[in-house]
């Protein structure tokens, strides 16, 4: 399973892609912001977007749906220092696979939002 993180915190990438790898995920990239998130998609093909809701330019809502659009797009897990009740039905509605807070991201957490 091909894996792109999109996050504002070096840091979280960091840890994402250790964590990730460490659970057989290959992490193909890394993005900071939503329009190099959308950037890298086009290019890198991923199978699986760990996109943060909370980004500098375009929030991980308009960006999952501007993915969805793509004719074969990745699947969306969006991911948040807050809880996924903060968001409502936004993290539904965006067209993301679910939702997973970023102290609780596992590689099985991924496996079963994915199913």
């Amino acid at each position: 399973m091909r894996v792109l993180i999109v996050d504002d915190h070096p840091s979280f990438r960091a840890s994402a892609r250790n964590l990730l790898e460490s659970e057989g995920y290959e992490v193909v990239g890394e993005a900071a912001d939503g329009a190099a998130a959308l950037s890298a998609v086009e290019e890198l093909h991923p199978d699986v977007v760990l996109l943060d809701i909370q980004l500098p330019d375009i929030d991980g809502f308009e960006v999952a749906e501007r993915l969805g659009e793509l004719g074969s797009p990745p699947k969306v897990i969006l991911t948040s220092s807050r809880d996924g009740v903060d968001y409502g039905s936004c993290v539904k509605t965006c067209g993301a696979c679910g939702f997973v807070p970023k102290a609780e991201l596992s590689g099985a957490v991924l496996t079963t939002l994915l199913a």
